[in-house]
């Protein structure tokens, strides 16, 4: 293999091997840009797209429990905490873009460049399996879904949504713009739901925008048993395979790599796109929060159809309860089939970017190129299959515990994927002129220790949780 680290090239020129090699290829380029002089709007609507795919992951399945569960147990308590994991989150993703536009290659290609060649294969399975657990509880999510809108068993509904692979190889062979279209509108409809349950619909409480206020720019972990939540709300924050995917998507602008106003122009319009998408993300995470706070809140269980009564503990499976008690709670059985909606949109949108990053970890680590509809096959059987083998086994309950494990393998990965990003992107003998400025540099580095420190504190807990899902006990 050649070595780029002794041979650089200019930084934001691709090298050979890199475009040989390009990320996501039926994409790659295939969005055209204006010219660099052209008006705010117009540039911005040639950019935007890719974070807005990238910004599903902050809002899948696997946030919805600490959410939930953190408005129920401790109110707006914990609204810092969406707060300032959403924030690390636009540092991380905003360099995962720029390293992608500076260099054209992705996160996975970087490190197969520029790193050892024997780092590739144990990157690369680690990438997988933190792909294939995270697609896990996006199939949960979905399931779940089916199963409280169609009545339709858990262990059936996981088995449909391995077919939701057919949705993604009609939506790639469309084009990247209507990718991004789509997952659009799934984003829109999980923040329509809930703003039609927090300000619509009839309820006896509503929010107390000054009390939430307080919450987001007071830090308190006074109460028992907020810490641990504030460790999973973090720790589930930025996935590792969001940072490879940013990477490659935002390589699907065609633009003059050559032409430093060119660059200049996408890494601003990229940054922008990421904070705009990130910042609704915070806005959807903290409405399930604020709905768990207004309808659980100081509650210990609620009488729902049939006489069915439903205790709340830390324990509970709050995606399920939610979708019970909230018919009841807010006076409109809407209000159940709003959340459920949300949730298979949730479900779906994440889906579709778990396995594009699957064919860009793929294809950047290994140069492996295979048919789309075999790697979105194979990213799809690795999480059905232990889905349906525990779920046929343990039952509907084993949700939650599913979704648990999922996250201790997503801590283990993060590290590999965050620290090479900082390593690349603050390297003028990478980026040159382009390399992270002081202030990005500081706050990248505090957030991806941060991220990790609270990630090791909890991981003895998650691994505990993942023996016990394991034997079954």
């Amino acid at each position: 293999m050649k070595n780029h680290s002794t041979n650089q090239p200019s930084p934001g020129v691709p090298t050979p091997e890199s475009e040989n090699h390009v990320s996501l290829e039926e994409v790659h380029g295939s969005v055209a840009v204006p010219h660099h002089e052209a008006g705010f709007w117009q540039q911005w609507r040639a950019f935007v797209g890719p974070a807005i795919l990238v910004s599903v992951g902050y809002m899948d399945p696997g946030n919805w429990g600490t959410d939930l569960a953190g408005g129920a147990q401790f109110k707006y308590g914990l609204l810092w905490v969406i707060g300032l994991a959403s924030l690390m989150a636009i540092f991380l993703q905003v360099m995962a873009a720029r390293l992608g536009v500076v260099t054209g290659k992705d996160l996975a290609q970087c490190m197969r460049d520029w790193y050892p060649a024997w780092s590739r294969w144990p990157n690369w399975l680690m990438c997988e399996l933190a792909i294939g657990a995270c697609d896990l509880a996006e199939v949960l999510g979905s399931a779940v879904a089916i199963n409280l809108l169609f009545h339709i068993p858990l262990f059936w509904a996981v088995i449909i949504t391995a077919f939701d692979v057919l949705l993604l190889l009609a939506l790639q062979g469309m084009g990247m713009r209507m990718i991004e279209a789509v997952v659009s509108v799934l984003v829109a409809t999980i923040g329509g739901c809930y703003c039609i349950e927090i300000f619509v619909l009839p309820q006896t409480t509503h929010p107390d925008f000054l009390e939430m206020g307080r919450a987001l720019v007071v830090p308190n972990l006074s109460q028992t048993g907020m810490l641990y939540v504030a460790i999973g709300m973090i720790g589930a924050t930025v996935m590792p395979h969001n940072l490879y995917l940013h990477s490659a998507l935002v390589q699907s602008r065609k633009f003059d790599r050559t032409e430093p106003k060119s660059v200049r122009r996408a890494i601003r319009f990229n940054a922008i796109d990421a904070t705009v998408a990130l910042t609704i993300a915070f806005v959807v995470n903290a409405a399930i929060l604020v709905l768990a706070a207004m309808v659980f809140y100081g509650k210990q269980s609620v009488t729902v159809a049939g006489g069915q009564v439903v205790s709340f503990s830390p324990d509970s499976d709050w995606i399920r309860v939610a979708y019970l008690t909230l018919a009841p709670l807010l006076g409109t059985t809407a209000a159940s089939t709003l959340f459920a909606v949300a949730l298979l949109a949730s479900g779906q949108s994440s889906t579709i970017t778990g396995t594009l990053a699957g064919q860009v970890v793929m294809e950047g680590f290994m140069h492996w190129r295979i048919r789309p509809w075999l790697r979105r096959m194979i990213t799809r059987t690795v999480a059905v299959v232990p889905a349906i083998a525990i779920v046929g086994l343990r039952g509907d309950s084993s949700v939650t515990d599913l979704i648990n494990l999922s996250q201790v393998v997503l801590a283990l990965q993060l590290p590999f994927a965050m620290f090479p990003l900082l390593h690349f992107t603050c390297s003028r003998s990478k980026m040159g002129q382009w390399a992270n400025g002081w202030f990005l540099t500081i706050a990248g580095w505090a957030s991806a220790l941060l991220i990790t420190a609270m990630n090791i504190y909890g991981l003895p807990e998650s691994i505990k949780q993942a023996w016990r899902i394991i034997v079954g006990h």
